[in-house]
């Protein structure tokens, strides 16, 4: 058998299998675990654990990047656990394509089970391009839609919880309302496939009720943490830094998925209009921009109505500040979405920037270490600082960086 032979996920299997998927969006992930159920997949996370590192070089080779190791090492945790058995699972990869490796991590997952001696458990693609098709999965409108409504609940509440933890009066009074309206719109996502008056009630609901958390006028740092999105968005892959944050008085500050979502969108039509410039697939590019761009819209419009919690600046208005720093042809890996959102959350009134990456990934060094250069000429009184996350790197050193970061500036609630 080829080292690469692909296992297809079969119609029969979307009725028996558990589809994986490793742990990557903190925030989001209850929420798309229940949009996925919603089109009647079984789905679940793959749960942090330790010793990863150990598990997943002993099958592949060590120059691999970070979020490779940890997805590769969630994938062997699983099988030694046992708890799912192995002929009733399915892994799944999500892959944004581009210069990022561990976003082509396809086919060495495929060889890596079969090293272990489980080659039957199918790998699925998650991709919009349509790549590695299986007859048991796909991406229906449906799905769609309901993804896109998960991943702003997973922003809103993101945004919202990073903005009255660090201030709640009683201690663990955010993350018990987290928790619970996890629970709640998960169950109205599985339930009722949200359209647009549904999507704006849930966002209402959520911000009021954060709005009812008793808060401290105190001080605290706020602190924007952008970067490479596995590293940004994944505790288990930055080392849980905004609980690391928390507990030194500082006040997390991240940009949105769905951001991201529509940038990764916007750079391949781009590239593609550069490179062929046929507007044959132009129709779709614009369709979905403009869709995700909607959405995103409803979710902005019942937060300002508010008044009183801020979210990051919408896709168009963050294209446009890219434009005095990198330009918009920086499409690199996170390439000027990154730029732009150190700028954006600067105008929030962060002091401190952590720019995060993978060490050993080379898109986000030659890509973000540039992008410090220019904001640093443009904002002398911001403290911007690189965090490099690799299993070799000692927790001293990486927080001696983090510090680093932190240091003067300052500001208020």
């Amino acid at each position: 058998m080829s080292e690469f032979v692909r296992v297809p996920f079969t119609k029969a299997m979307k009725k028996t299998h558990t589809i994986l998927l490793p742990e990557m969006l903190e925030y989001h992930s209850p929420f798309l675990q229940a949009a996925f159920e919603a089109s009647g997949y079984r789905f679940a996370v793959m749960e942090g654990s330790s010793r990863l590192k150990e598990k997943s070089l002993r099958y592949i080779n060590h120059d691999y990047c970070y979020p490779g190791v940890l997805i590769i090492g969630q994938i062997l945790d699983v099988l030694e656990e046992g708890k799912y058995p192995a002929d009733k699972i399915a892994f799944m990869e999500p892959q944004a394509g581009g210069a990022c490796r561990a976003g082509n991590y396809y086919h060495v997952i495929i060889k890596t089970l079969k090293k272990y001696g489980q080659p039957q458990i199918p790998v699925i693609s998650l991709n919009y391009k349509g790549q590695e098709k299986h007859p048991g999965f796909r991406i229906t409108l449906r799905l769609f839609r309901d993804a896109v409504t998960a991943v702003c609940c997973g922003d809103l509440l993101m945004s919202l919880y990073q903005q009255v933890k660090p201030y709640e009066c009683e201690p663990g009074a955010a993350d018990a309302l987290r928790r619970r309206l996890e629970a709640e719109i998960a169950g109205r996502i599985k339930s009722h496939r949200l359209g647009a008056g549904g999507r704006r009630a849930v966002y209402r609901h959520m911000i009021e009720a954060f709005d009812q958390i008793p808060v401290r006028k105190v001080f605290k740092k706020k602190v924007c943490v952008a970067g490479e999105i596995y590293i940004k968005f994944s505790a288990l892959g930055n080392h849980h830094l905004e609980e690391y944050l928390d507990k030194r008085d500082c006040q997390c500050v991240m940009g949105g998925f769905i951001n991201y979502a529509i940038y990764v969108l916007d750079s391949d039509y781009r590239a593609y209009m550069a490179d062929t410039p046929k507007p044959v697939l132009r129709r779709g590019y614009d369709f979905a921009i403009s869709y995700l761009e909607k959405i995103q819209r409803e979710l902005y419009e019942e937060t300002a109505a508010h008044g009183r919690f801020e979210m990051d600046p919408p896709f168009a208005r963050l294209k446009e500040r890219a434009l005095q720093t990198v330009g918009c042809d920086c499409i690199t890996g996170d390439g000027w979405l990154v730029a732009a959102e150190a700028e954006a959350a600067v105008e929030r009134g962060c002091k401190h920037v952590l720019i995060v990456h993978p060490f050993g990934c080379l898109v986000s060094h030659v890509s973000e270490r540039g992008i410090v250069k220019k904001l640093r000429e443009l904002y002398p009184d911001v403290n911007f600082q690189t965090i490099e996350y690799d299993y070799d790197s000692s927790d001293a050193l990486r927080e001696s960086r983090i510090l680093l970061g932190l240091s003067g500036g300052g500001g208020f609630l």
